[in-house]
């Protein structure tokens, strides 16, 4: 259910991220939001005290109170917690136990979008990958002693940064100046803009391209929509916003791919008749950020965005808005009102036929566009290359290609570009892939996009990645976030770990969410500890069918996922804790379990 005080919340009509920047120059000066100074925010934005209160109160970027002069957080989702994060955090609590908690606060948070690097722990505004208790340890110690601390140093830039090892096959400019296909298409466009639009809408068909952030909606049906609206107030929107525990191949597109992300932004916007684009990030992708402002820059010196686009007189302005976190932003109607400067929660929306209402009714209830970043730079390199040149690649029946991240307990993590339809037993065991299993342990199950498309057993490794088959096994193939969970790793725990994340990120707006998530929760904490109800199974599916067809967005509508994956392949190790009080992972049942 929406709060009250959303019914008062006034927009601000057609600017971006005026709100966000007011608040986060008012954090950095006082390291917090003061109410003398949210009420000065609020009257030079013209805005009640209560708006601007339900803004700051909702975004975890900002805090209402003063904080501790330290903060540690520990990321303990999903691959973080398979790298026992929460072991981490236990000991870092016990090194610090007699420290005030005005001087420190050790706690937890969301997924930070580094799971190669797994775990990871913020300090500060600073991130430190593969932690460990003898890394961290002399890091906060240093902080508590310091007058002046650098809270946004961290570790080096993770490998994610450094160059690819192989040729990205992605990429129609290695070797050559990027934006060279934009460049003959805005010239054309000029001249004919039906039949180049008609063209480059029948590539994206014919390539079959579909929504690569885990929707998987055909990307030429949201572009036509737009475009058969008459010409008018139209927006761009790409959502960089990658927020789920396993998800990190838009990040690696964004620091390699740039320049096919902007075109493909480009593109779109003039194909569908647009004339302002967003591209909406995360905050805590600042490197990214840092290199898309660079590259928006050079479309800036070489007039491929703004008016008057190379002497064609088309238009096409971009902008980078930087989340103010949440990972509900990732979903598409929560990220619009975000930048419409209001909270980020999800519209109510009819279950109506696709094209989805969003698509008429988007930024500010205008036509919008809302793409992924890996959609659009393979829409970019399908205007370049044509559909026939994706459909060059493909195994076991499948054709394209996808970008993959593989987290979790495998030899080698990392994001990967491969061919669709390859076996996932081939990405977790092969040399160039994951390696397989670390520590000489076995495969125990794994998750195909991270915690919405629930964990399959080890004896499915032999699906190939592709739509139909995935979906078939009662999973998806999402956004391809791979996690690979061993022999020693506790399903039913994974199954909570998953569940809890959801229900921490849960914007509330929705009773079967905000409600459902809660008893799920504390209907699988009794469960690790071997306590179940006579109705808790029945309640279980009870909570999953509410969740699943009566939350407004797929956050509640994906939450049963983990827990009934579990209860389908890994049955036997649910009733080992129930019936039995036995762990095989020897997980639960400990001392001290949260």
């Amino acid at each position: 259910m929406s709060a009250p005080i959303l019914s008062s919340l006034a927009p601000i009509p057609h600017s971006t991220d005026g709100i966000y920047e007011e608040l986060k120059h008012v954090q950095r000066t006082f390291g917090y939001l003061p109410t003398m100074e949210l009420e000065r925010v609020a009257g030079k934005l013209k805005l009640h005290k209560r708006d601007i209160h339900a803004i700051a109160s909702y975004y975890p970027h900002f805090r209402l109170q003063p904080p501790a002069r330290v903060e540690v957080k520990v990321c303990d989702d999903m691959t973080c917690h398979l790298r026992r994060s929460r072991e981490l955090q236990k000991d870092l609590q016990q090194q610090f136990q007699g420290v005030s908690k005005e001087n420190l606060i050790i706690g937890n948070v969301s997924c930070l979008g580094r799971c190669d690097q797994a775990p990871v722990v913020a300090i500060g505004e600073g991130y430190y990958d593969k932690a460990s208790s003898e890394q961290i340890i002399p890091v906060v110690k240093e902080a508590l002693a310091a007058q002046t601390f650098d809270d946004e140093k961290g570790s080096p830039s993770p490998q994610i940064l450094e160059k690819p090892t192989r040729k990205l096959e992605i990429d129609p400019y290695v070797g050559h100046s990027p934006y060279a296909f934009l460049k003959t298409f805005a010239k054309n466009f000029a001249e004919d803009s039906q039949r180049k639009g008609d063209e480059l809408l029948h590539e994206l068909e014919t390539a079959g391209l579909r929504g690569l952030g885990g929707a998987g909606f055909p990307t030429f049906r949201k572009w036509s929509r737009v475009r058969g609206w008459p010409p008018g107030e139209k927006y761009f929107v790409c959502n960089a916003d990658e927020s789920e525990p396993g998800t990190i191949k838009d990040r690696f597109i964004l620091t390699h791919l740039p320049h096919l992300v902007i075109e493909g932004m480009i593109l779109g916007g003039l194909c569908v008749g647009a004339k302002q684009g967003y591209l909406y990030i995360r905050h805590e992708y600042k490197d990214q950020i840092a290199i898309l402002q660079a590259e928006l820059k050079r479309c800036q010196r070489e007039r491929l965005i703004g008016q008057n686009i190379l002497d064609t007189g088309l238009t096409f302005h971009l902008e980078l808005f930087v989340s103010p976190g949440g990972y509900i932003c990732g979903e598409e109607s929560a990220l619009l009102e975000a930048i419409e400067g209001n909270r980020a929660e999800p519209r109510n929306r009819c279950p109506i036929p696709i094209p989805p209402l969003l698509v008429d009714e988007g930024l500010w209830r205008k036509p919008t566009v809302v793409n992924n970043v890996e959609t659009l730079a393979f829409a970019a390199a399908i205007a370049a290359r044509g559909a026939a040149w994706l459909h060059t690649y493909g195994e076991n029946g499948a054709k394209g290609l996808k970008f993959i991240g593989i987290s979790g307990d495998v030899r080698q993590p990392g994001i990967y570009e491969v061919p669709m339809g390859i076996k996932f037993k081939d990405l977790i065991y092969g040399e160039q892939y994951g390696r397989g299993i670390r520590d000489n342990r076995e495969l125990l199950a794994f998750a195909p996009s991270g915690p919405s498309s629930g964990y399959l057993p080890a004896s499915m490794a032999d699906l190939p990645m592709d739509w139909k088959p995935l979906q078939d096994a009662g999973s998806m193939l999402g956004s391809s976030a791979i996690v690979v969970c061993s022999d020693r790793a506790c399903m039913l725990d994974m199954a909570l770990n998953a569940v809890r994340f959801y229900r921490n990120e849960s914007c509330g707006k929705c009773v079967p969410c905000r409600i459902g998530s809660q008893q799920m929760v504390q209907i699988l904490e009794r469960w690790t500890r071997g306590e179940c109800q006579d109705d808790d199974r029945k309640l279980v599916n009870e909570l999953s069918h509410a969740m699943k067809f009566g939350s407004l967005c797929g956050l509640g509508q994906i939450l049963p996922a983990p827990i009934q994956s579990v209860l389908h392949h890994f049955s036997k190790e649910v009733d080992d804790h129930l019936l039995d009080r036995k762990c095989r992972a020897e997980i639960c049942f400990r001392e001290g379990r949260r």
